[in-house]
């Protein structure tokens, strides 16, 4: 999918999330049922910052106990980066009741399911919605957004959290300026 996707706004995240988990009828009468699988793959990439290869891949094995700490032990598919980054332990209590919800093994693939489902069943439910320019990478595109956001416009961290290799991609790729700018667009405003 070479379309370009925004990133999610906080009321998007959680309103595309509880519809697919909920489900919905399509104007045209179609059922469409409730996934919790889909909406637990897209709530992890969005929490987790991984694209949604990697998330589809995932195996709760996957997350190691480290001291106080869990981290992701995964090689990045399309980067072939390895990623060692802390997973909040909110967040892995979260996959592993998943896990035992779903009576799947600590060494199984967690989503038994491939990118284009979890695509097309985006696009019926935000169809459903009334978005546009929203496909799986949005919800990247939204923890790249908010990390940026709500830790002072810190380019670089954002970076390091998305492993790219450079400051410059990471502003191209999430689309916002920086503070300074942002601040002086906000504050020249003179209208009449």
């Amino acid at each position: 999918m070479n379309k370009k996707t925004i990133a999610l706004t906080e009321e998007q995240y959680k309103e595309i999330i509880s519809t697919i988990r909920a489900g919905f009828i399509c104007s045209d009468g179609h059922i469409v049922k409730g996934n919790s699988r889909i909406a637990t793959a897209l709530t992890l990439e969005a929490n987790l910052g991984l694209r949604i290869g990697d998330i589809l891949q995932l195996r709760l094995s996957n997350i190691i106990r480290d001291g106080e700490r869990y981290r992701l032990d995964i090689v990045e598919q399309k980067t072939n980066k390895k990623r060692e980054f802390t997973v909040p332990t909110d967040i892995y209590i979260y996959i592993q009741n998943y896990a035992l919800e779903n009576n799947i093994n600590p060494s199984a693939k967690l989503f038994d399911i491939g990118e284009r489902a979890v695509n097309k069943h985006l696009k019926l439910t935000c169809d459903y919605l009334g978005l546009n320019g929203i496909g799986s990478h949005s919800f990247r595109k939204y923890f790249a957004s908010s990390i940026y956001v709500n830790n002072n416009y810190d380019i670089n961290l954002v970076r390091v959290l998305l492993q790219h290799s450079s400051t410059v991609t990471t502003q191209r790729y999430i689309g916002l300026q920086s503070k300074n700018i942002e601040n002086a667009l906000q504050n020249h405003i003179k209208l009449l």
